[in-house]
């Protein structure tokens, strides 16, 4: 074979090679490669419920998740995000504040829940009106006193925006800024707000931390008493009870607002316990102040009513005795679900 056409021959191939191995570093989109950012599951939590196949998180998808996050331009006029009521301190909670203060500091109607180890949620919101962390920021995006806002003035805005298109084609590949891109980077964001390292976690793990005697002996009267709701290292069963908060002025139907049926008159989703320490005030209306007064209601403050939860009458009889020691018990045992390395995790702040 003559020396120009090996050359010829060996550009081409050079060139075949090079277009392979450009393919093989560059994402589906078309664009340079994104950085994977694989979801860890802790070894003592269950199988993730959030279809991860459907929206492979990427550290590129994340950091524009964690940008709309805390970025006003969702709201109507600028001056609300998420993370104004979800603050990473509090995981990411409204502390301080017994319901949510909205846009032009209008009130709504619950506390805020926290955003921590949402890949394990099948319902969100107290009522669990929502089945899907990819729709769960249009509930406060369109609510008139969250952020009073809606998703087409949404996108416009971000299609507008000097940083946007660029940072949506980066992770997303070529083409409009749309509604599903958008809430998929937020769940990218969402996703990875994983509560795991506390005191609780590394003492289950065998990791070398031991429990003191009055933690293991709140552990010993959570597992009796509270474990059934609370359960599994979620310390939720993502499940829905009516817990006996219910005065004669309360209105707020629940989980009935959702389905119409009786059965779920004044039903609530099991908030998770973790990090409990940090998101005072407690229950959907933000009534109690500290965890001693959420013991005293379990103790001796649940009210009866025709769906108030079978658990909470084991003799027939409304409440579940605690003695003043078993209350110090538990709330020592209650703090060590405390995971100050998620509350202060510098990847999950306001950059």
């Amino acid at each position: 074979m003559r020396p120009i056409i090996q050359s010829r021959i060996f550009q081409v191939l050079t060139i075949l090679v090079g277009l392979v191995l450009m393919g093989a570093a560059c994402s589906k989109n078309g664009t340079e490669a994104l950085t994977p950012m694989p979801l860890k599951i802790p070894s003592n939590f269950p199988a993730a419920t959030y279809a991860l196949d459907r929206n492979p998180i990427t550290k590129e998808g994340f950091e524009l998740g964690r940008k709309l996050f805390y970025d006003g331009l969702l709201s109507r006029d600028g001056t609300i995000s998420c993370g104004n009521c979800h603050i990473q301190g509090s995981a990411f909670t409204h502390h301080g504040h017994d319901v949510s203060h909205g846009i032009d500091d209008r009130l709504g109607v619950r506390n805020s829940p926290a955003i921590m180890n949402l890949a394990w949620n099948r319902f969100f919101f107290w009522d669990g009106g929502v089945f899907d962390l990819d729709l769960q920021p249009l509930g406060p995006i369109e609510n008139p006193v969250e952020m009073d806002e809606h998703m087409p003035n949404v996108i416009t805005k971000l299609k507008q925006h000097k940083d946007y298109p660029a940072l949506f084609n980066r992770v997303f590949g070529p083409g409009e800024i749309n509604a599903e891109k958008m809430l998929k980077a937020l769940s990218q964001f969402m996703l990875q707000c994983v509560s795991a390292e506390s005191k609780y976690d590394r003492y289950i793990r065998n990791e070398g931390v031991q429990l003191t005697t009055d933690e293991l002996a709140g552990l010993t009267i959570f597992k009796q008493k509270c474990a059934t709701c609370h359960s599994t290292d979620l310390f939720t069963d993502n499940a829905f009870h009516n817990n006996g908060l219910i005065p004669a002025w309360l209105n707020d139907s629940g989980r009935f607002r959702v389905t119409l049926q009786p059965q779920d008159m004044h039903l609530f989703k099991t908030p998770s316990l973790r990090n409990v320490a940090k998101t005072a005030p407690y229950m959907h209306d933000g009534r109690f102040l500290n965890l001693q007064a959420v013991l005293d209601h379990y103790s001796s403050g649940i009210q009866n009513s025709p769906t108030l939860d079978p658990l909470l009458k084991p003799n027939g009889l409304p409440g579940l005795p605690l003695s003043d020691t078993e209350k110090a018990q538990l709330i020592a045992f209650l703090q060590t679900l405390t995971d100050d390395a998620f509350l202060r995790n510098p990847t999950l702040a306001e950059q």
